[in-house]
């Protein structure tokens, strides 16, 4: 466990990508089995020890300590984990850190595997006795899930792929057919066996994704261009007897559309564009009914979906490409192929649950643009231009496919909320919430942003919020309503679940308005007109 406590520090404390890959690769190099399959599985978001939950930890510490110290303290390290592993008491004949094989990462992985949601706390706490903070702080941080040490899922299967010479898109390949911890993987990592095969299965293969267009510079008769709908990505990918839903970072939902899932019987992997149906402004005109990102939000993240859920948002997969036809691999032919093929494939399919994505005929750029420019009212974020000779390669790679978003919206907003971060962000007041004012002078929220500003303006963010705090509510500060932020969003929504009847769709911190006064913010019925 001590290995691995060091290496979640170090993680942390790490601010380049290189430095965390050297962290990830020397661990996976060092650590034995399969303790270094369970530390993968936790890095990659694929552990999941179901009887341990966050409000149970807060009780367990409450039970220790006084409940008024941990409050306030939690609200100013910002981290449960954190928290709750330097206010552990220790006792005065607490053993040192035990080494006899019982708090070995895999021992700690099947205790808490095997133990009850009733029995967890006794088992942690049990644990924890014989742990320093660091150890503490790793061992909550495995339990609960959430490890938020500033890397993605993406860089730590590149760190594993470091640390044995590896492709990572050769591991990505195989990723999805094997479970922790890993023993197959680390076996071809090492030389033992060949690669995993995962035929049969229905497995994830990397998306192609596409660089921002930052000019007209390309060719626009080498590409195709296409809609870039405003849903998420996802990958259908069928054996014939077993149909799988996959988003972009590789994550089953299939439980969340079993809708989708159910439609699909055919025999290949395809790519595209999940959206609820909706007769959404101007989206017929540009390829198909669709609603907004909104209306989809209603069911992502869910773990059942009721009857009337998919009634009320009946869900579609809007198609973008064909990866695989039985058990024909199709990527290495070019996207016109693939097209042709897709389309071909496309009237085997039950049409309320799939269709194709249209192509735009724009014969040049400044044809484009003003289509680009139109599509406004409709679901879509933007255009997509595709070499017309790509083949369908894992990743971006330069000038295959580009990506042209629409330019997004602004308000000016006043903050009114600010929470601490997560991670390296912990000690700092980095998420907002803001708002803008009514008619009758109320301020209500209408967004929450993390991102936007450099390190020196979260800098300056955090003072004003320490300064001009003037109520609290638990790790949250109410702050004077005297700053104003210029905030970009992709789109905006009717929502019933803010006070505001509004809902922003990927806000982000645009400028530091501090020569603006408050009064002269955004109203409501401003951000009511930008409503599609």
């Amino acid at each position: 466990m001590r290995a691995f406590s060091q290496l979640l520090d170090g993680l942390v404390y790490t601010r380049s990508r290189n430095g965390k890959l050297d962290l990830i690769a020397d661990y996976m190099r060092r650590a034995p089995d399969p303790d270094r399959g369970w530390a993968l599985a936790a890095l990659t978001g694929n552990l999941d020890l179901k009887a341990v939950k966050a409000s149970a930890i807060g009780e367990m510490i409450r039970d220790r300590t006084d409940p008024v110290l941990f409050e306030m303290s939690r609200d100013y390290v910002g981290d449960l984990a954190e928290t709750v592993a330097l206010l552990w008491p220790k006792a005065e004949d607490q053993p040192p850190e035990i080494d006899d094989g019982s708090l070995t990462l895999s021992a700690i992985v099947d205790r808490l595997q095997g133990v009850s949601r009733a029995g967890a706390p006794a088992a942690l706490a049990q644990m924890m006795h014989h742990l320093d903070a660091s150890g503490r702080f790793a061992l909550l941080k495995l339990a609960t899930g959430g490890l938020r040490v500033g890397i993605s899922a993406r860089l730590a299967k590149t760190g594993f792929a470091q640390a044995f010479g590896l492709d990572v898109d050769d591991v990505e390949q195989v990723w999805h057919a094997l479970s922790p911890p890993y023993a197959a993987l680390f076996d071809w990592a090492e030389g033992r066996c060949e690669r995993p095969d995962p035929a049969g299965t229905p497995h994830f293969r990397p998306f192609m994704l596409a660089h921002p267009l930052e000019a007209d510079s390309v060719d626009l008769s080498d590409y195709a261009a296409e809609w870039k709908w405003d849903g998420i990505r996802v990958q259908i990918v069928g054996t014939g007897q077993e149909t799988r839903l996959y988003s972009r970072a590789g994550d089953d939902i299939t439980g969340s559309f079993p809708d989708i899932a159910g439609a699909f019987s055919g025999h290949a992997v395809l790519d595209g564009e999940l959206l609820v149906k909706g007769e959404f402004q101007g989206a017929k005109e540009h390829g198909g009914a669709a609603a907004s990102f909104n209306a989809l939000q209603q069911r992502l993240g869910r773990k059942a979906v009721s009857a009337k859920m998919m009634v009320d948002y009946p869900a579609f997969v809007r198609l973008y490409d064909l990866l695989l036809e039985g058990d024909e691999d199709v990527r290495a032919l070019p996207w016109t192929q693939r097209r042709a093929r897709l389309e071909a494939f496309l009237p085997t399919l039950d049409p309320t649950r799939f269709d194709l994505s249209a192509l735009i005929d724009a014969p040049d750029f400044d044809t484009l643009a003003d289509i680009r420019a139109g599509a406004r009212d409709a679901a879509i974020e933007g255009v997509m231009l595709k070499r017309r000779d790509s083949p369908y390669v894992a990743g971006r790679k330069a000038a295959l496919w580009y990506k042209w978003k629409r330019d997004p919206l602004t308000a000016d907003c006043v903050m009114m909320y600010a929470q601490r971060g997560h991670g390296k962000r912990s000690s700092f007041y980095s998420d907002y919430t803001f708002g803008c004012w009514t008619e009758d002078g109320e301020l209500l929220p209408v967004g929450k942003a993390y991102s936007g500003f450099t390190d020196e303006e979260l800098k300056w963010l955090d003072r004003f919020v320490r300064t001009s705090t003037v109520n609290r509510f638990g790790p949250v500060r109410e702050v004077e309503k005297t700053l104003v932020l210029e905030v970009a969003f992709d789109s905006i929504h009717d929502s019933k679940r803010h006070k505001s009847g509004l809902a922003m769709r990927f806000p982000r911190i645009a400028r530091i308005r501090r020569d603006k006064p408050p009064h002269e913010a955004d109203r409501i019925e401003t951000l009511r007109r930008m409503i599609a």
